[in-house]
């Protein structure tokens, strides 16, 4: 019989992905979200609209499924308020209809003082607020495991994809690469961990197969690319076929309009990220999906710059051919 998952947040980023991943791998997909626009048909799904605070819309929504996928994620300055009530939700939903909950999970959590290998069983040791609320949040799931709520985790870092959707490569890194222009937030020698997103939601999906293997409280490690600065610029120039002017972030003015903006006080607090050097280890993931590839690094950045493939335009300080 067909599986059936529920996706909330199915608009965000990685719902999106999950919504399309699971549906590949022949789920049947329930999508969740506050509301759905006009083309909404796209998505392929069955589309509920409810608000994933309302635990009563939560638990309807996940009756007769049998995987639960957590794409919630409120903006960073709500998460101390928000995420504790949506995770009380989705442990509530998955305790009520015996679904297994997947997640994505971050590297917040290992803080400042990471090594640069992270594995599975790395000390969490949070150094920013988020970090803490992401902690909070896993030890929540754990705590659901001994009620008998399945939980898996996949732990990733930053985004590649297509779709500007806000982060770290669209929003900053590669938003002038269509003229000649990249940015890059840290040192270009320090490793930084990366994962393209259509990838990491296969993965999960295909783990979900197999979330009966797992014990009750499980994570995995993806490991995408790891790629220092430098390496990431070559994929991008290689990729357009032209070189790149590399700017910097300029952190003391995000740190001092943090002082009024709750937005770029949170993002302050995550530099660290770009300093110091880690990568994720994917050889339990690797064990556990054996026949799993993931796509070459050249064809997922060929996808995250294709808009700027399309339509190059000049470089910035160039002189018009007369």
């Amino acid at each position: 019989m067909t599986e059936q998952v529920l996706i909330l947040g199915a608009k965000g980023r990685f719902g999106r992905a999950a919504s399309e991943a699971f549906s590949a791998a022949g789920w049947r997909v329930r999508a969740f979200a506050r509301n759905w626009p006009q083309d909404a048909a796209r998505f392929g799904a069955e589309l509920i609209t409810g608000d994933a605070f309302d635990a009563e819309a939560v638990v309807s929504a996940a009756a007769d499924c049998d995987v639960i996928v957590n794409a919630l994620n409120p903006p960073y300055p709500r998460w101390k308020r928000d995420v504790p009530r949506l995770t009380a939700n989705v442990i509530a939903a998955a305790k009520t209809s015996g679904a297994a909950v997947f997640l994505p999970g971050n590297v917040y959590n290992y803080g400042a003082g990471m090594p640069e290998v992270l594995t599975e069983d790395t000390p969490h040791k949070p150094t920013a607020r988020k970090g803490r609320l992401r902690e909070e949040m896993e030890e929540a799931y754990a705590v659901a495991a001994d009620a008998g709520v399945r939980t898996v985790i996949v732990r990733a870092g930053d985004f590649l994809e297509r779709e500007k959707t806000g982060n770290w490569f669209d929003t900053h890194i590669a938003a002038k690469a269509g003229r000649g222009r990249a940015t890059y937030p840290g040192p270009r020698d320090r490793v930084h961990a990366w994962a393209y997103l259509p990838d990491l939601a296969r993965a999960m999906a295909e783990l979900a197969r197999l979330r009966a293997e797992f014990a009750m409280f499980e994570t995995f490690g993806f490991e995408g690319y790891s790629l220092t600065g430098d390496a990431l610029i070559a994929a991008m120039e290689e990729t357009l076929g032209r070189p790149l002017k590399v700017g910097g972030m300029p952190w003391p003015l995000i740190r001092a309009l943090g002082l009024f903006s709750p937005q770029m006080r949170e993002v302050a607090e995550m530099a660290y990220l770009w300093r110091v050097p880690h990568r994720i280890d994917g050889a339990k993931l690797a064990a556990a999906l054996p026949d799993y590839r993931p796509t070459p690094l050249a064809e997922a950045m060929a996808d995250a710059l294709a808009d700027h493939i399309a339509e190059p335009e000049p470089l910035e300080g160039a002189t018009a051919a007369m």
